[in-house]
């Protein structure tokens, strides 16, 4: 995305991951802040020179303008910003951002070719339009947490992962938009990303299985396979779809009997008699240790894991290989840094990191000069509170 420049206005998670994605794919992101700041500096210890963890996770690769949106000259100075980008960025409630002056209709009347994303916890119309929506919010809603608490009471996923879902969403919102303008399609246009039907894109498919897809069908009720296996020391996780990685588990565990147990003969077999197939592997698990399961298991060709927690995580081999995590000193302030690095595998067009998260502020002066402000107006920007 070299050569393409995003405003990014929106603020916590689901915006700004999206315009850090943007940012790791060469894309020059412009985060526009209040005066105090994105919440997200804010958000979890320790702070450090005004970057939280969370801030530090979700906004490398942009440089930062304060901009005060509640007044008259802010907004203008952000119309102004606007005129020059390729993508706007935001996550305001409904109605916030035609109320600043903001809107879609207000910026693509100033600049015909702007993809412009709009992030919502629910859409632009229906009843729950108006409502704050939240990760947790938005996670009770989608029907997961029953599941995901298995017997016992409803259980939130551990994470935001409603708003980092929603950040991807958006990204390949952002590419498709900017695909269609460049392919001869409409100049510019908005697209919206609600975070409800984000994340019900993201979980659901797998969940709604039979009858909740075919209605009027009825098939057998099968257990959960999304679950862990203690060992002798310790938990594993796996998913044993093919004959052959059941009869890898099979000789993994001693049991070479089960291969040619009929209860076991195919996948729909293992799964009808799943109850009675896991009470015997929950036994066999227990005389191993994590270790001697997952060397036997993995030389058999099994797909199994160690549970790892996010220490282990962070000393895995395959992370290490993979430079999953990149550590930097180079920032003196903030010392030693851990990142979770780009995702994507480029070869000709690498993901990169460029830029360490902004300070507050910290390139006001020359985003301001590169939209064409000279120095004298800069400084009546600032004397005004427009601009910090």
């Amino acid at each position: 995305m070299v050569g393409y420049r995003v405003l990014d206005l929106s603020t916590v998670v689901s915006g700004p991951l999206c315009g850090q994605i943007l940012g790791d794919l060469g894309a020059d992101v412009l985060k526009v802040e209040a005066p105090d700041g994105d919440s997200a500096r804010r958000m979890g210890l320790p702070m450090t020179d005004g970057i939280s963890p969370l801030f530090a996770q979700c906004n490398r690769n942009k440089r930062s303008i304060a901009i005060d949106l509640k007044t008259n000259t802010g907004q203008e100075v952000a119309r102004k910003l606007a005129e020059g980008v390729d993508v706007v960025l935001t996550n305001f409630r409904p109605d916030v951002a035609e109320r600043l002056g903001l809107g879609y209709d207000d910026l693509i009347a100033r600049n015909s070719k702007l993809v412009y994303v709009a992030i919502s916890g629910f859409g632009r119309e229906g009843p729950y339009r108006d409502l704050p929506a939240y990760d947790t919010v938005i996670q009770g809603l989608s029907g997961f947490m029953p599941l995901q608490g298995g017997d016992g009471e409803p259980q939130l996923v551990r994470s935001i992962v409603a708003d980092k879902v929603t950040a991807l969403t958006a990204v390949y919102a952002v590419m498709g938009g900017l695909l269609a303008r460049e392919r001869g399609g409409p100049s510019g246009q908005r697209v919206d990303v609600p975070m409800l039907d984000a994340y019900a894109a993201f979980l659901l498919p797998d969940t709604l299985v039979g009858s909740l897809t075919f209605p009027d069908a009825s098939p057998p009720d099968f257990p959960n396979i999304h679950r862990t296996w203690r060992t002798a020391d310790g938990y594993v996780v796996m998913m044993i779809v093919e004959d052959s990685q059941f009869t890898g588990i099979c000789r993994a565990l001693e049991r070479d009997d089960l291969i040619e147990d009929p209860r076991c003969a195919n996948l729909m077999q293992r799964l009808i008699h799943a109850a009675e197939l896991f009470d015997i592997i929950e036994q066999e698990l227990t005389k191993w240790t994590t270790a001697d399961f997952l060397r036997r298991a993995q030389a058999h060709g099994a797909p199994v894991a160690n549970a790892n927690s996010i220490d282990d995580f962070l000393v895995d081999p395959q992370v290490a290989h993979n430079g999953t995590i990149i550590e930097t000193d180079i920032d003196a302030s903030l010392g030693r840094t851990r990142y979770l690095g780009p995702a994507v595998r480029y070869e000709a067009t690498p993901a990169s990191f460029r830029r360490l998260p902004p300070r507050l502020g910290e390139q006001t002066e020359e985003i301001l000069a590169e939209a064409g402000y000279d120095a004298e107006q800069i400084q009546a920007l600032r004397a005004d509170g427009a601009v910090c």
